[in-house]
């Protein structure tokens, strides 16, 4: 049994979207290619042929681990309370500056939006802390400390 995947609703919604594409769109439309290059004879220097098979490839591994994780997915609730938990959306303050995190999932990651992963030293360190407490994280250049200010 794998480790749970962490998704929001919307999270777990594009994945599946992702698979059905795959399933019936992107591994379909490859198999076509590889079945018109072998139609044109020689493999061994058909560059479309090959191609098509790498793709295939990573397709159907691809397939294989939306699979696994659509399999073993939690759904993340919006926390409604004050101690930090793989959902909540904080409000921290670090060198004089608010700044705003949403604890998620590996699969739904985007730091330009303030999604970090549970993952994460940071989401790590701020899991299980409340309001009010102070964090002590070490990144890169040094240690840095963040106060939760709030959870929204």
């Amino acid at each position: 049994m794998q480790n749970p995947t962490y998704l929001t609703p919307a999270g777990l919604e594009k994945l599946n979207q992702e698979y059905k594409k795959l399933k019936t769109e992107t591994i379909p439309d490859i198999a076509a290619r590889i079945d018109e290059a072998r139609q044109l004879g020689d493999l061994s220097e058909n560059a479309e042929y090959h191609s098509a098979k790498e793709e295939m490839s990573w397709a159907q591994t691809r397939l294989i681990a939306l699979e696994e994780a659509l399999h073993e997915t939690r759904i993340i609730q919006k926390a409604h309370d004050e101690t930090i938990v793989i959902g909540s959306t904080i409000i921290v303050e670090t060198d004089g500056k608010e700044k705003q995190y949403t604890i998620v999932g590996p699969n739904e990651v985007d730091p330009k939006q303030g999604k970090i992963s549970n993952e994460s030293p940071i989401g790590k360190a701020f899991i299980g802390h409340h309001v009010g407490e102070t964090v002590t994280i070490a990144v890169p250049d040094g240690e840095r400390q963040y106060t939760i200010k709030r959870v929204v």
